[in-house]
């Protein structure tokens, strides 16, 4: 059993610092391939924090051990709100929302969590609740209009600043050549590609390890293996969530501190368990659905709530770790 714990945690290390590697190695070769900074922003980094899920969610479907796909999704953003944005207040005083965010990202979270609803739902069907492979695909049609948006939304952005005077067009298309010509280009090396492909063999082989550990651990204790994930694996993949904005929060920039756990739960709700629902059908257990469902409704409700009143202070804070000690404390069945 000391053994099984030893790896789990070990590959729950490796998976996080694979994930790492991987992203500023691939963040680097994107920018020298010529995408855009905005692009690369929205999909290269906005995916590295939950890059851990994503691989685990991935060789589970391999494995056949698809109960740890959901749970680690919703264990991840129960995790995000209730964990992430309660330390993140508590550390920062208070969150400040900004406007883009209450006009944007809570709509489409709120969208997103209500499209998930619809698809774990079993709407009276008999047996065990699965995801099939049609609902994976429209998951992940949703987050290409969601890509699509965020995109298009940036250009109306641009298009909406003042337009310039023929002087100002002409003085900034000489300063625009200027950047150009002094901007130092992007240059890689075979080290980049190294840890590039690096990077992803160690999130492989991690992930591997880690479903592994999963059921062994699973068949020591008696314990679901969806118990595991959406309470160990959820909280080990949301430390890079966690860390990043913590100190954001610290520093007073509470956009990124708030906009890293919107991305990242409109990522695990779209993408963690619709890419793996490609490949088979995906089972919800009876612990994630009767008890992890309705707290990341309610959770993301509450995260609603407290984003529409501008301002999360360090009582809420202190009120959403709360809730997630209860939750941990029922999954358990302790209470």
């Amino acid at each position: 059993m000391a053994f099984l714990v030893l790896i789990f945690v070990l590959s729950l290390f490796f998976l996080i610092a694979g994930a790492d590697v991987f992203l500023k190695s691939a963040e680097k070769v994107g920018l020298y391939l010529g995408l855009s900074p905005f692009i690369v922003g929205v999909t290269i980094v906005a995916f590295g924090t939950s890059f851990p899920e994503l691989f685990t969610a991935m060789t589970a479907a391999f494995r056949g051990v698809t109960e740890i796909i959901p749970a680690n999704a919703i264990g991840s953003n129960i995790a995000n709100i209730l964990l992430v944005v309660g330390v993140s207040a508590v550390v920062g005083k208070k969150l400040v929302v900004t406007k883009s965010l209450i006009d944007i990202d809570l709509p489409l979270l709120s969208i997103g969590t209500v499209i998930l609803i619809g698809v774990i739902f079993p709407w009276g069907e008999e047996g065990p609740i699965l995801i099939t492979r049609p609902e994976s695909i429209i998951l992940l049609l949703t987050y290409g209009a969601y890509l699509l948006y965020t995109f298009f939304h940036k250009e109306e952005e641009d298009q909406l600043e003042k337009t310039p005077t023929r002087t100002e067009r002409r003085g900034h298309m000489i300063t625009k050549k200027k950047d150009l010509e002094e901007r130092p280009k992007i240059k890689i090396t075979i080290k980049d590609w190294f840890f590039l492909i690096g990077g992803g063999l160690i999130l492989a082989f991690s992930a591997n390890y880690l479903v592994d550990s999963i059921v062994g651990i699973s068949d020591q204790l008696d314990i679901g293996v969806g118990v595991i994930s959406i309470l160990a694996v959820a909280i080990g993949t949301s430390l890079p969530e966690l860390v990043v904005s913590a100190k954001a929060a610290f520093r007073g920039k509470p956009e990124v501190a708030l906009g890293n756990v919107f991305g990242s739960n409109v990522f695990n709700s779209f993408i963690v368990i619709g890419l793996p629902g490609i490949l088979t059908e995906i089972e919800v257990d009876a612990a994630t659905f009767s008890i992890g469902f309705p707290i990341m409704i309610f959770a993301t409700l509450l995260f609603v709530i407290s984003g529409i009143s501008r301002c999360i202070h360090n009582w809420e804070g202190l009120f959403y770790i709360a809730l997630y000690v209860i939750f941990v404390g029922k999954m358990l069945e302790l209470f």
